[in-house]
């Protein structure tokens, strides 16, 4: 809604300053580019205009897509469409309702509940006919990712010419994406000017309420760029769409800045497994089991990268129906949609739900400021059954001011302070301060289109006991998201949890373990066996030298000899021929004769023999017999 929290991407437990003290917050245009998804729906009307051609309707489609693209990039925001469905055989909602809010509606409703579409972040609805009651187009306003509210239509006549509906078209993209009407911002006539104009850029207010958006966590869904492989467009390397047989698109050569992708040929460089996506990270996947998208709020589930893709899986989440808040109110579209949570997304932190009486007072008048809806004739007055479904009633002290509408106050028994707003947002802006659907309205009830209806009305068919094994609940695509310890799909078997849309929740480190094994255990030993077997000879020498040089000590000792039974000594010859006999052998007595060492296993050489002595130096003969 124009200028409204988006309800769908918070939580009743988050508490955040009001989106009217966020929206003109200033910002540097955000740096990294948003893909918005887009589903197009062409109803039988349009489709009878194009002479019933389903080429000529994809031809136009495209048209209308790349322009309203190029209008969108100096955002860095991308429109890119993934998805044409044509009404071929008749519309299944009623297109000729009385307001532009009714067939948005209705849109709304068959987005939700029918089967086998693909997943698209806006869902815009296509016209072949006039203004309703002067109005063009209508959107939900912040409301992208929503399976359910991410939705616009417009009104395609004959009479209007492809490049005059893409203003149109642009305005109603713009809403759901967070911007409102820009009609006091200065500098000009821009797109989202609440008259149409024919402009072709957005205004800084305009860039100022989708950084809003961004910065308040909405848009989760934007930051990957699209499966190249559902892309239905004229593929064209450089225009920065992964088109159909291309691996990457960063642009022209000139401006391409992404080592992981040839600009040139759109393909991967050489060794990169991925250039974009939240898994990939240096041009390779990430590990699987890493988280790439955390869970918002209780009816919210977290996704993982599964390592073999660059993209994170699509955003999922409880069933529609499943209990939350105490089983007081019911999960919609991801979020636990409870009274209190829409009155501080609306009104501030200090808010909260008003009591029963003030919706039974205020929602029976059917006028701006209580009602259970709109008709061409005006608003629609509430039953006392179904006036906890109509508009939000909420107190506490000093709420938040609104801008583009009044807040009424009254009470209930003199005591009871209740308050509602009429937001002047414009007449192709729905009414953003109507209970929301899934609220639990009574035991067992929920809101569903302004009625309090049996809870079962949300589509809940899921049996966790027996499809989950009572380990885990249901998604919204009807698998089981386990609970830790079991392991999808049927949580039947012990695992990590999680399911088979979310992705693997464990980082599953077993190659990397057994790599370290290998390179750091086994692998050093099958070297050393190796270098062991080729030096086998080496190693038999080296033991058995060893063994050789094993001390005499180690020897068994030699016998003692009996003193006693001999006293006689013996001759040298018997002594000398015992000496010889046991030169080997110890022995062991008290007091044992000193004995010169044993010879060394590796003798040392002989030592060299002493000079021999000073000869005496000669003395003179004399002879005695001379006469002196």
């Amino acid at each position: 809604m124009c200028g409204v929290e988006d309800f769908e991407k918070m939580t009743p437990h988050t508490l955040l300053p009001s989106f009217y003290k966020l929206r003109r917050m200033k910002r540097d245009v955000l740096p990294t580019t948003s893909y918005v998804e887009l589903g197009m729906v062409v109803d039988n009307y349009r489709y009878g205009i194009d002479n019933s051609n389903t080429t000529a309707v994809e031809v136009e489609a495209i048209q209308l897509t790349n322009i309203v693209d190029s209008m969108f990039q100096p955002l860095n925001i991308r429109i890119v469409l993934t998805s044409l469905t044509i009404w071929a055989s008749g519309n299944p909602i009623n297109v000729n309702a009385e307001s532009a809010g009714n067939v948005l509606g209705g849109f709304s409703t068959w987005r939700g509940s029918t089967s086998g579409l693909k997943r698209t972040d806006i869902s815009h609805l296509l016209i072949g006919r006039g203004a309703i009651n002067g109005v063009l187009g209508m959107a939900f306003v912040g409301t992208v990712c929503s399976p359910s509210y991410g939705t616009s239509i417009s009104m395609f006549s004959s009479s209007t010419s492809l490049a005059g509906h893409t203003t149109v078209l642009a305005h109603e993209l713009g809403h759901v994406l967070g911007m409102s009407h820009d009609d006091t911002c200065s500098g000009g006539n821009y797109i989202m000017h609440s008259s149409d104009a024919g402009a072709k850029k957005f205004s800084t207010c305009s860039s100022s309420d989708f950084e809003s958006l961004i910065l308040r966590g909405g848009g989760t869904c934007l930051q990957n760029p699209p499966d190249p492989n559902q892309v239905l467009s004229i593929p064209e390397c450089g225009n920065k769409i992964v088109d159909q047989g291309e691996d990457c698109d960063c642009g022209t050569v000139q401006e391409c800045n992404n080592p992981c992708c040839d600009a040139a040929t759109c393909k991967l460089t050489k060794g990169s497994a991925c250039a974009q996506g939240l898994c990939c990270e240096n041009c390779q996947f990430k590990v699987a089991g890493t988280p790439c998208r955390p869970q918002n709020g209780y009816c919210d589930f977290p996704e993982y990268c599964n390592g073999t893709n660059g993209l994170c899986p699509a955003d999922f989440y409880k069933m529609n129906g499943y209990p939350c808040n105490n089983s007081t109110s019911y999960c919609f579209n991801g979020i636990c949609q409870t009274y209190e949570g829409q009155c501080q997304n609306l009104y501030g932190t200090t808010t909260t739900k008003a009591i029963d009486g003030c919706f039974t007072k205020g929602n029976l008048n059917g006028d701006a400021f209580g009602n259970c809806g709109t008709t061409s004739s005006g608003y629609i007055k509430c039953s006392t059954a179904d006036s906890l479904c109509g508009k939000l009633f909420c107190t506490g002290d000093n709420p938040n001011a609104i801008l583009n509408g009044a807040v009424t106050f009254f009470y209930v028994n003199n005591t009871n302070k209740c308050f509602s707003a009429n937001f002047n947002l414009g007449p192709d802006v729905p009414d953003p301060g109507m209970v929301r659907q899934g609220t639990g309205c009574g035991n067992g009830k929920a809101c569903v289109n302004y009625s309090c209806q049996n809870a079962s009305a949300l589509g809940y068919n899921c049996d966790t006991k027996v499809k989950c094994n009572d380990h885990g609940v249901c998604d919204n695509n009807g698998n089981c998201f386990c609970d830790n310890g079991w392991a999808p799909p049927n949580c039947n078997t012990r695992g990590y949890g999680g399911s088979i849309d979310s992705g693997p929740t464990h980082i599953d480190t077993s190659l990397r373990d057994g790599l370290l094994i290998f390179f750091l255990l086994v692998l050093p030993i099958l070297i050393a066996l190796t270098l062991a077997w080729f030096k086998r000879d080496a190693i038999r020498r080296r033991c058995c030298r060893k063994k050789r040089r094993t001390p005499r000590s180690q020897a068994p000792p030699k016998p003692t000899s009996n003193t006693t039974t001999n006293n006689k000594p013996s001759n040298n010859n018997s002594r000398g021929q015992l000496d010889n006999r046991y030169s080997d052998i110890f022995t062991i007595s008290h007091n044992p004769p000193h004995r010169p060492p044993l010879p060394s296993t590796n003798p040392q050489p002989p030592l060299r023999p002493p000079p021999p002595p000073p000869r005496p130096s000669a003395v003179p003969q004399y002879n005695w017999n001379q006469n002196v």
